[in-house]
């Protein structure tokens, strides 16, 4: 009988992708793309049907792939859990968002696992990608699929390996960013070390699965600590009147001991606005607080509110008040050339907008429609803005005529320096 490591090795093994979004389409895309035999797992029958039609609704991933894919019989998408039993290795790739309460809400892995449990079989390799804090594997995982009676590193083998997806980047895809992986012992990150190896450039193995899991937390929580802090630069900026954005490129100059990080509208995305809150909750549980990290989150978060005052300046100068006035986004997007509305906070900026009193409207050529609280959207080309009082750049998504918006609109406030160049008095800047 031939081992795993031996199917892994001559891709004769068979993966089991559960949960098919930003994560889990491109990773089941790469598999199948380098010869593996592929299922997806996703309880969204719209997701299943789109993929065994050859169908890609991610912009990433191109639906030719997709389509080739499933027609030489190498992917396939399921909402029957009960397939999991034939799968050799089952990859976790569910959200792992927050609560109300900023507490970790694990119900979508807790849910993939009780599946996995369900079916789950000796030999059989299972990794979780989902986001999550420091014992996640160890503590919540593996207890509940050693329910059974099997042990992990012994019966089946378990590790951890956190996503590292950049949405809309071409350069740094599936193929070519590291990935980490921590197992529970050291066979169980050898396989999956050899798993991923199969299709990923550079594979970085840790001692554990904890390890892995801290990897991901640091790296989104850097991210956030920096945005912040060039964050407050911008709002310190513009009580000074200096122009945050040329020192930025100024300092930028610096061949050492300076990284660029620029402000924005506040932070958007399943990962930067979420995993700074992943670490300080566990970090409390510990008997530590993040004081630092608390900090940047509220100065993150305040930011959709300091840009509708910015927009409040703005109208002022025409003697205008926002209560009233029509507003126009342009991008929803969290971030530019994705179609990914998650956290984004051009969400609250329209919300903060709409309970002011303010008429809104928005134009996404990756967004046609939008709902959110009280507002149901749909967005409008990008030419027909006509009465429109102040335009608002939220996302600075590539599509979109910088010119034409400056020249067509009375107002215009640009959160992305996405007018860098542009000189003219009704331009406002973040």
């Amino acid at each position: 009988m031939t081992t795993l490591k031996e199917r892994i090795r001559d891709r004769s093994a068979r993966v089991g992708i559960i949960g098919l979004g930003y994560v889990g389409l491109p990773l089941a895309a790469e598999f199948a793309k380098n010869g593996f035999d592929v299922t997806g797992f996703d309880i969204d029958t719209a997701k299943v049907d789109a993929i065994n039609a050859g169908r890609s609704y991610i912009l990433d991933v191109a639906s030719d792939d997709i389509a080739a894919s499933v027609r030489e019989g190498r992917l396939r998408a399921t909402t029957d859990m009960s397939h999991l039993r034939d799968m050799d290795v089952v990859d976790i790739c569910v959200p792992t968002p927050l609560r109300k309460t900023k507490d970790p809400d694990l119900s979508y892995v807790v849910q993939a696992v009780d599946a996995v449990k369900t079916h789950l079989r000796p030999g059989q390799l299972v990794i979780l990608e989902s986001t999550t804090y420091p014992g996640t594997t160890d503590e919540v995982v593996q207890p509940a699929l050693e329910e059974r009676g099997f042990r992990a590193g012994v019966d089946f083998h378990l590790a951890f390996s956190p996503e590292r997806v950049d949405p809309g980047n071409a350069t740094h895809t599936t193929r070519t960013i590291p990935k980490v992986v921590g197992g529970v012992n050291r066979l169980s990150t050898e396989l999956a070390s050899d798993l991923y190896g199969s299709i990923i450039e550079t594979v970085v193995p840790v001692s554990s699965t904890q390890v892995a899991e801290m990897v991901k937390l640091l790296e989104n929580t850097f991210r956030a600590v920096n945005i912040g802090l060039v964050n407050e630069i911008a709002l310190m900026s513009h009580r000074m009147n200096i122009d945050v954005w040329e020192v930025i490129d100024a300092a930028s100059t610096k061949p050492f001991g300076f990284m660029p990080f620029y402000p924005g509208p506040g932070l958007g995305g399943h990962c930067i606005p979420i995993d700074p809150f992943y670490l300080s909750w566990k970090a409390r549980q510990n008997g530590f607080e993040c004081r630092f990290i608390e900090l940047a989150g509220h100065v993150n978060g305040s930011m959709p509110s300091y840009v509708v005052e910015r927009i409040g300046e703005a109208l002022n100068t025409m003697r205008k008040a926002i209560n009233g006035s029509r507003v126009h986004l342009f991008g929803v997007a969290y971030k530019k050339d994705v179609s990914d509305i998650r956290e984004s906070p051009a969400l609250d900026i329209l919300e903060l907008l709409h309970r002011r009193g303010a008429i809104v409207s928005y134009t996404d050529p990756y967004i046609p429609k939008l709902q959110h609280g009280g507002l149901n959207l749909c967005s409008v080309h990008e030419d027909q803005g006509d009465g429109v009082d102040c335009a608002v750049i939220c996302t600075n998504h590539r599509a979109f005529d910088y010119g034409a918006i400056v020249a067509r609109y009375p107002l215009v406030v640009d959160t992305r320096n996405a007018l860098k160049g542009f000189q003219a008095p009704h331009i406002f800047r973040l």
